[in-house]
């Protein structure tokens, strides 16, 4: 079977609430979206391009060997601009150059920390099941509850698991906003990131970490200093 071709689109918007201009933040010595960039350069099978409204980003992304053939349009950057219009449109403009890809790995800048298996992973796995798309996750204790009165537990009160006897069918999962991967067809035909029969990409605990404040900036950096050594 030949390989899908994929298309590999981190979305990088100049503006940002939490953390202002946080895809450019030094973290762990790096531009943040520096971290994601590299990593997915290190899959051959990926074309990777980065989307943004951002003439500093655009440059710092292309610095790094991503491909920045156009700035986003300013319509498609706004603060309430969900993701899949964004991936639609770069896969659009792909598709005017050289042809439609068959999927697309969308990564997002802002969880940076990925072990060096992990893209080449997602890509086998996903090949190997045959899914449509693709959820990144990491497991997650099942003590969770749910506002309301009276609150809900996700778990029985009266019999309390221990987590180590969970089997596979009652574990829970967390979706780390990292890593999804979907065929062409699901964005043109649900305009989502997420359709058709999709499967969980199961990641490792520590590539959950997710950049919106100061505190998750200087965890990360933590783990990408203890992973590159």
């Amino acid at each position: 079977m030949n390989p899908l071709d994929t298309l590999c689109v981190i979305p990088a918007r100049g503006g940002s609430k939490g953390v202002p201009r946080k895809n450019l933040l030094d973290v762990g010595g790096k531009p943040l979206i520096v971290w994601t960039i590299e990593q997915a350069l290190a899959v051959p099978e990926l074309d990777v391009l980065v989307s943004t409204d951002d003439e500093e980003i655009a440059h710092v992304a292309r610095e790094a060997g991503a491909r920045v053939p156009w700035l986003r349009p300013a319509h498609l950057a706004q603060d309430t601009t969900p993701t899949e219009p964004v991936v639609r449109h770069a896969i659009e403009q792909v598709t005017a150059e050289r042809g439609r890809p068959d999927a697309v790995m969308l990564l997002q800048a802002t969880s940076p920390v990925r072990h060096d298996d992990t893209l080449a992973r997602a890509l086998a796995e996903f090949a190997a099941t045959g899914v449509d798309s693709m959820v990144g996750v990491v497991e997650q204790p099942p003590f969770v509850w749910q506002a309301g009165d009276p609150p809900q537990a996700a778990y029985d009160v009266a019999a309390r698991p221990r987590r180590q006897d969970l089997t596979a069918e009652n574990r829970r999962y967390r979706e780390t906003g990292s890593l999804y991967l979907t065929r062409t067809e699901v964005y043109e035909q649900h305009d989502n990131r997420l359709g058709g029969r999709i499967g969980l990409f199961v990641m490792a605990e520590d590539e959950g970490v997710d950049i919106d404040t100061d505190l998750d900036v200087a965890l990360a950096a933590r783990l990408l200093e203890r992973r590159d050594r």
